[in-house]
């Protein structure tokens, strides 16, 4: 099936930002997709057919041994083409100009380019106030042009910042556009698209009409089974199929007695009420905690709980009679980061909600609709389809549930006062209106009980640890800044309101994502 929207194609060099381009163009509604130089040809090319082409940085220099080059063919393809950073040094190496290093020339962090008097439409909306900030980081440099270049901007260790082929449409900055430190960086691939005739035409609503064609021409008329957690991504998943095909999809809610305080009865009331799917709740709470009695090294019940998840699910997907399909929350950053860079095999793709295996040990043909959108696109297409707000916005929670929350030996008891202690947390998280501007506030039970006087009496009772963190990207942390009457009021509730607790801490740490669970 030929793909419906306009293309542009990001060639990757091996930038650590090369995401961000994509980013800031589907912000554009231009949908792009991004490919390692490695797995590009010519053949890949005329297939793609992309109406622009941009090339990432990379930290290689163009004439060293074996550095990563674009095929020469997409010189001839006649669209516009965007060097950025080790992009602009390679379009100049294979152009006919030249590239040094060293000499005093690199440039790291902050930087200002100067306009040359030529003007150029790609500038447009740039460079009304004198000299623009950019964010440079290259040890390389451009000498000498590539014939047919001229220069437009430049910098004090760059030359040539900004320098075009107007007639070919080939433009080539030093500079990355696409992070924050770059201003005006959204205004410049704005301005590209424009010049290259995209219309904006990739939208939440397009690709909703776009998915549901293509799970019904890939389902026909066989069964589909989707693990559903109650997540943003399996949610959004499973109502897109839903939309698709209707009966034929069935849904396995695995309760596996860690989830926070009614979610389980929230996750199976909004999909049985509000969309009428088939969903079982299988609850299987007292075989995981069963099995995680007296265990408390962390590893130890991530795996535990990944093995028994499965053995769940493959006993219930077995009663679902036809079912050829499994259904995953699979996103584009996934699938990006699954092919490597270097060449040699991929990695796997990231499980989604603990069902790794599956697919090769039932036989199942897998459906991924979310495959080709990042996180903030995913809840864009949850509103786009009708999801509450309450579950779009919902903070990230791990698969594992309470277990990490919950250090040393999991008992009932540790896991009710959780419960408590993280409902009351919430409860004041959003009472104060701040639940939207945390990436993941939650509650966690220490191993360990103190002494402490309530009233006229002494208690030993557990404490309770809280965190809060703010993240712009999903890839770093930092402690939300809360007010101290909002910590002084929220302690007070939960000591007060939570039997069992009598001391309360708040975690100051800042983590990227993959750490900050506590265990």
């Amino acid at each position: 099936m030929t793909h419906p929207h306009q293309r542009l194609l990001i060639i990757d060099f091996g930038s650590q930002v090369t995401q961000l381009i994509a980013r800031r163009l589907r912000e554009l509604n231009v949908y792009c997709e991004i490919h390692p130089f490695n797995r590009v040809d010519d053949r890949f090319l005329k297939e793609f057919a992309p109406r622009a082409v941009i090339f990432s940085g990379g930290p290689a220099s163009v004439y060293a041994e074996g550095a990563p080059m674009p095929p020469a063919g997409v010189f001839d393809l006649g669209v516009p083409i965007l060097g950025i950073c080790y992009g602009q040094q390679v379009m100049m190496h294979c152009l006919g100009g030249t590239v040094e290093g060293g000499h005093g020339t690199a440039e790291f962090g902050r930087a200002f380019v100067t306009p040359s008097p030529a003007r150029l439409p790609l500038l447009d909306g740039w460079f009304a106030g004198g000299d623009e900030q950019v964010w440079m980081s290259h040890g390389d440099h451009v000498s000498k042009l590539a014939p047919g270049f001229e220069v437009y901007g430049t910098s004090p260790n760059a030359p040539f910042a900004i320098t075009a082929d107007p007639a070919r449409h080939f433009y080539a900055v030093q500079f990355h556009p696409e992070v924050h430190h770059t201003p005006k960086g959204a205004k410049l691939y704005e301005n590209f698209v424009r010049l290259a005739g995209f219309t904006g035409d990739w939208t939440m609503s397009s690709y909703r009409e776009d998915a549901i064609a293509r799970i019904r021409e890939q389902v026909g008329d066989k069964q589909v089974i989707c693990a559903l957690s109650g997540g943003v991504d399996s949610s959004v998943t499973a109502i897109l199929i839903h939309e698709a095909i209707g009966d034929q999809l069935t849904c396995v809610f695995v309760d596996h007695g860690l989830l926070r305080k009614n979610e389980a009865q929230q996750v199976v009331e909004m999909f049985r009420q509000n969309y009428n799917l088939n969903l079982i709740h299988a609850d299987e709470s007292e075989l995981f905690l069963g099995a995680l009695e007296g265990v408390s090294d962390p590893e130890t019940k991530r795996k535990t709980i990944g093995r028994l998840f499965i053995d769940v699910f493959q006993k219930y997907a077995n009663e679902i009679e036809g079912a050829e399909f499994l259904a995953q929350g699979t996103l584009y950053p996934d699938v990006i980061e699954s092919v490597s860079f270097s060449g040699g095999p991929s990695v796997t793709i990231k499980s989604h909600h603990n069902v790794g295996g599956l697919p090769e040990k039932m036989g199942l043909k897998l459906v991924e609709p979310l495959r080709e959108l990042f996180k903030d696109e995913v809840r864009a297409l949850g509103r786009e389809l009708g999801l509450p707000a309450s579950f779009i916005g919902r903070h990230p929670f791990p698969g594992p549930g309470l277990a990490i929350r919950c250090p040393g030996e999991i008992t009932r008891e540790k896991l009710a006062i959780l419960r408590e202690a993280d409902a009351v947390y919430i409860d004041q998280i959003r009472k104060h209106g701040l639940y939207d501007e945390i990436w993941q506030a939650f509650a966690a039970i220490l191993p360990m009980k103190t002494v402490g006087v309530m009233g006229d009496g002494r208690t030993y009772d557990y404490a309770v640890a809280l965190r809060a963190v703010t993240s712009v990207d999903g890839m770093t942390a930092d402690t939300y800044p809360f007010s101290h009457d909002f910590m002084g009021e929220t302690m007070t509730r939960i000591i007060n309101e939570v039997k069992g607790v009598n001391r309360v801490f708040y975690d100051l740490t800042s983590k990227p994502p993959g750490t900050i669970e506590l265990e």
